[in-house]
């Protein structure tokens, strides 16, 4: 049976001590190189493969230098620093022997323990997903690994220049269905369009500089998610001289907020 989309776009093979090799991987294609959430997924997937990982990821940060080319690359994934309860991480994603920058990122993983806990951002009022229509969308071939199901602020019916917010609520999963994991959700932060086309209903050429993704999720929660639906929020907050952020959150259908998100983003007229 063949892997999973997501382990097929992943994929890593050590090659020495703190370095992977890979390969951007055709069913995550995007307009210009693969979709960036399955990168920032890979970088993220080559510190958990590191034998020398403590704890779980709590933060991730991940710079896009270039798009990935459809060409083998080199991933470095190093502990810098371990100490009781945390560990970090810098990563490097190199090309065609060129020690350039395809993408950098850092990491914090942590041995995690039980403590007072709470949700203080809820999840907002939603119809059930199973009630709300999948979106159908063609053209780019890494949206056909997901469901979509938008409860609020989907593609602009017309692109007109009419736009008047900038939020977008969704339920989605992965298609096919796979248990949810870091990787998975590290792609899935990544999951929204640009904030800008909503928000001008005007379609401009746009693409994540970096994006940072905070883990609340612990293994149990992971597993009580399994294969159910994301709730997926994005708002962008301001849109100035060519670039614009965006903050995310993704809840599963319990509630229970899984992971938290901040990009910045370039766009151009």
């Amino acid at each position: 049976m063949d892997a999973h989309f997501v382990d097929q776009g992943v994929a890593l093979q050590a090659d020495g001590d703190d370095h992977y090799t890979g390969a951007a991987h055709a069913a995550w294609g995007n307009m210009v190189g693969p979709f960036g959430g399955i990168t920032a997924a890979t970088a993220l997937n080559g510190v958990l493969q590191h034998p020398r990982l403590l704890g779980a990821p709590v933060a991730l940060t991940v710079n896009y230098a270039s798009a990935l080319a459809p060409a083998p690359f080199r991933l470095s994934a190093m502990p810098v620093r371990t100490n009781r309860s945390t560990q970090h991480w810098t990563m490097t994603i190199t090309q065609d022997g060129s020690d350039e920058a395809v993408l950098t990122a850092t990491a914090v993983t942590a041995a995690r323990r039980e403590t007072w806990s709470q949700n203080d951002m809820a999840l907002p009022p939603a119809p059930r997903p199973q009630d709300v229509e999948r979106l159908q969308l063609r053209g780019v071939e890494w949206l056909n690994r997901y469901d979509m199901r938008p409860v609020h602020g989907a593609l602009p019916k017309a692109w007109d220049g009419s736009g008047d917010h900038s939020l977008t609520q969704m339920w989605v999963r992965d298609d096919p269905q796979r248990p949810l994991d870091f990787v998975s959700l590290a792609a899935l932060s990544d999951v929204f369009y640009p904030r800008v086309w909503l928000r001008r209903a005007t379609r401009v050429p746009a693409g994540t500089v970096s994006i940072t993704t905070y883990f609340h999720a612990d293994a149990a929660m992971l597993a009580r998610t399994g294969t159910g639906y994301l709730f997926a929020q994005a708002q962008a907050q301001a849109f100035r001289n060519g670039f614009f952020d965006q903050t995310a959150q993704l809840w599963n259908e319990a509630g229970e907020l899984l992971a938290t998100s901040h990009q910045i983003v370039y766009y151009k007229e």
